[in-house]
């Protein structure tokens, strides 16, 4: 029981016979509700009428013919009998009178009570109903009225259409068992393709996507899986694409430390220039730690979920990170300017928190001009801190700005590797802040500056 089309046929199979098996019960039920119970009621309605003609005393003859000329007229057969004992002379078949009036039924009729039995009879081969009422006068049973009815089988009330029906039921049956066959192939055909487009990702086509055909669970599925297929094979061009930009960044300076280390060790170089190339063998080795690094941060930052967070004093911070970057913007002689609210206390993790900041102050000063001013500042904006790193450097072009949280993504990519820039900054910043419950934007002109701005949290307690 393997495939869905078995368990499928299974289960409608299961409804009609519980269908069929429901109807069987409830067509007995109402057999006997309504069937036997009207004929039941019927007979002791006419038998309590007939008994209005008697006058009391002995049965007269007049009585018992007024009674066998009702029987005549009615499908419900009647006798008169002035002494019980003698009923199986006056009915078609075998009676006792014992099995017929015992004890207890011939107290319930000189209490004047009608008696209704209902048993099978050999001689009519079906079920019998039979109604006794009695004729009292002054305590004393003088006769009864006997009425008896066979009553007809389910078979027999339908044996007139009985050829109607059983076509009735066959064209059900077929008709019944078309529907089912489309409806299942109609349910399962989504579904085929749904597991089709499943193998062919499984076995890395990634373009595969199935056919949206309705807005039911599995139309709703069909979507979700087409919305997966989207992710995976987003990720899996990010992941290529993140590979090659790796190896490209990494090529050049293992060329350079590869040729130029066989160059010296085989006194290809001439002496007054090795001092040189060492210096260019270090600064590539360099560049290499960083780049991996850089690498290193990143993954971390993808792979946090949840951080620790903790009150810190925003201005603190700032001031502990920009002491950190110091020494780079005195190599191009720029100042680093701090103006924050003292006030302003944010829910972040100090470390995580110094590098977003130590990241943006680099860039500005990476991709600003000598002798020029990096401004960090924070204030307080609704519930949360605004922090801001605005410098006054080359800018980022209007169409690039989309992109520059892209692992390895650089507007001029001479000047980013001539100078050691990887692409990798604002990717670390941008999962960092998503972290902290963060968000932020970055606004730049061209020849003017780039102004990048955080809005972190504050702490709860703010708000008190």
């Amino acid at each position: 029981m393997k495939k869905l089309s078995t368990k499928i046929w299974l289960l409608v199979v299961s409804f009609l016979v519980f269908t069929v098996l429901f109807m069987y019960a409830l067509t007995n039920f109402l057999y006997e509700r309504l069937y036997v119970q009207d004929t039941k009621q019927s007979m002791i309605e006419v038998g309590t009428k007939l008994t209005g003609m008697y006058e009391g005393g002995k049965v007269a003859d007049d009585f018992v013919e007024a009674v066998d000329r009702y029987n005549m007229y009615s499908n419900i057969n009647v006798f008169a009998v002035r002494n019980p004992r003698e009923l199986s002379a006056c009915v078609p078949f075998d009676i006792e009178y014992d099995t017929l009036i015992g004890p207890e039924e011939r107290q319930q009729l000189l209490q004047g009570n009608t008696v209704t039995k209902q048993g099978y009879e050999k001689r009519f081969d079906r079920q019998l109903i039979s109604v006794v009422v009695p004729l009292v006068d002054n305590e004393r049973l003088e006769g009864i009225l006997y009425l008896y009815f066979p009553l007809e089988k389910i078979t027999e009330l339908a044996s007139k259409d009985i050829t109607l029906i059983i076509i009735a039921a066959l064209l059900f049956l077929a008709f019944m068992t078309f529907i089912t066959i489309k409806g299942i192939g109609v349910i399962m055909k989504p579904l085929k393709r749904l597991q089709k487009a499943s193998h062919d990702m499984a076995h890395g086509d990634y373009t595969t996507r199935v056919k949206v055909t309705s807005k039911d669970e599995i139309g709703q599925l069909s979507q979700t899986f087409n919305e997966m297929a989207t992710s995976i094979q987003k990720s899996d061009e990010q992941q290529k694409e993140f590979l090659a930009n790796v190896s490209h960044e990494l090529r050049t300076p293992i060329s350079y430390i590869k040729g130029y280390s066989e160059a010296l060790a085989n006194g290809l170089i001439p002496k007054e220039d090795c001092d040189e190339k060492l210096g260019l063998i270090a600064r590539e080795a360099e560049r290499m730690e960083k780049l991996t690094t850089e690498l290193l941060q990143l993954s971390r930052a993808e792979q946090i979920e949840k951080i620790e967070l903790m009150p810190l004093v925003l201005a603190e911070s700032l001031r502990e990170a920009t002491a950190l970057a110091e020494q780079r913007a005195q190599v191009k002689q720029m100042r680093l300017v701090v103006e924050a609210d003292e006030e302003l206390i944010v829910e972040a993790d100090e470390e995580k928190l110094k590098q977003i900041v130590v990241n943006l102050i680099e860039n500005a000063i990476r991709y600003s001009d000598a002798g020029t001013t990096v401004f960090v500042s924070a204030c307080r904006e609704g519930k949360t801190a605004k922090l801001q790193v605005k410098d006054y450097g080359i800018g980022i072009p209007a169409k690039d700005l989309p992109h520059v949280s892209e692992r390895f993504y650089r507007v001029n990519k001479a000047r980013s590797r001539s100078d050691g820039g990887s692409g990798l900054g604002l990717s670390i910043v941008d999962q960092l802040i998503k972290v902290h419950h963060g968000s932020w934007k970055i606004d730049s002109i061209v020849g003017k500056g780039t102004t990048v701005t955080l809005y972190l949290p504050l702490y709860a307690f703010e708000d008190m």
